[in-house]
């Protein structure tokens, strides 16, 4: 298994000619890209070559709609792994630049896929485009597929709770806080990785130290508190999180503060990751010190509880 960076222009290893491929932006890597995955492994070992999964770096989107830019579900270097996880043999990384996204469906198509890459078959999603202003449909996917004798597979939506399977639908579903839904889409729980940084240090005083995490790269879920797991040196712990401002302080900044149960020991400027598991409540001002730690205390037991 390998991953392969690839700017336009350069060559092809080896290694990436001559397989099944798949190519999409894999955000989050949920239960619909696991299907395209799935069947591009299975035809792969039939036709005793590799599967192989294409994404980009930087998004698309990152270039061509930056102001409406969300935060990605995942990592480039997540979203890799779980494309290999999940049965991708070599993930190739297109770098995105503007004269990338000029090439139309028909150039990206020819120049990629048939030239450089020598696809012996394609697997997509029923939402797939690709070329200048997304003008490669499936319906041109298919018959330029067709003109080159490419075998193309389409695979139909994936469905959870009657609806869809999408990086949009595990977006809204995380900013509206039901994280055990997002857990269906993708398969496992929601994670982030953040790096310990100094707080307000007022969970410490009331008996409840928090792990601050700052520089959080991906989306977090809506404001609230829930009970997640935290991993630190790879070690599980049970925890509970809070997520978003704090109004009892009067704080409007959003942030990330983790108690994390039964541990001991100095975390600052280590990196630590947080599981979303269920949501606990809504964020809401307390009209005083002691009923803040009274609900922190009823937080952490239904923490325990959910855990």
């Amino acid at each position: 298994m390998a991953i392969f960076t690839y700017a336009l222009g350069a060559a092809i290893p080896d290694a990436l000619r001559g397989g099944v491929l798949t190519i999409g932006n894999f955000d989050g890597v949920h239960l619909g890209h696991q299907a395209l995955l799935a069947e591009a492994c299975g035809q792969a070992k039939t036709l005793q070559c590799s599967a192989i999964a294409c994404t980009f770096d930087p998004s698309p989107a990152q270039l061509l709609r930056p102001d409406r830019l969300q935060p990605p579900l995942t990592t480039l270097a997540d979203r890799a792994a779980l494309l290999q996880h999940h049965g991708a043999d070599h993930v190739m990384v297109l770098q995105t630049s503007s004269d990338f996204l000029q090439l139309t469906a028909r150039d990206f198509f020819e120049r990629i896929v048939v030239q450089h890459l020598r696809t012996r078959a394609m697997v997509e999603g029923f939402n797939f485009g690709f070329g200048r202003n997304r003008e490669g449909t499936i319906e041109v996917l298919r018959r330029f597929c067709d003109e080159k004798k490419v075998p193309l597979t389409l695979i139909p939506p994936r469905e959870v709770l009657s609806q869809p399977v999408s990086s949009s639908r595990v977006r809204s579903e995380l900013l509206a806080g039901n994280v055990d839904v997002v857990a269906e889409l993708l398969g496992r729980s929601y994670r982030i990785t953040g790096i310990v940084g100094v707080g307000q240090r007022r969970g410490a005083t009331i008996g409840f130290p928090t792990a601050n995490l700052h520089d959080v790269p991906t989306l977090l879920a809506g404001n609230g508190v829930y009970a997640v797991r935290a991993f630190v040196n790879d070690k599980a712990w049970p925890a509970a999180a809070n997520v978003g401002p704090n109004p009892t302080f009067g704080e409007a900044v959003r942030k990330v503060e983790v108690h994390i149960i039964g541990y001991s020991g100095d975390l600052y400027d280590q990196s630590v990751a947080v599981e979303f598991v269920k949501k606990i409540r809504d964020t809401r001002p307390f009209a005083s010190v002691s009923e803040l730690t009274a609900q922190i205390r009823n937080d952490i037991a239904a923490a325990c509880k959910v855990l």
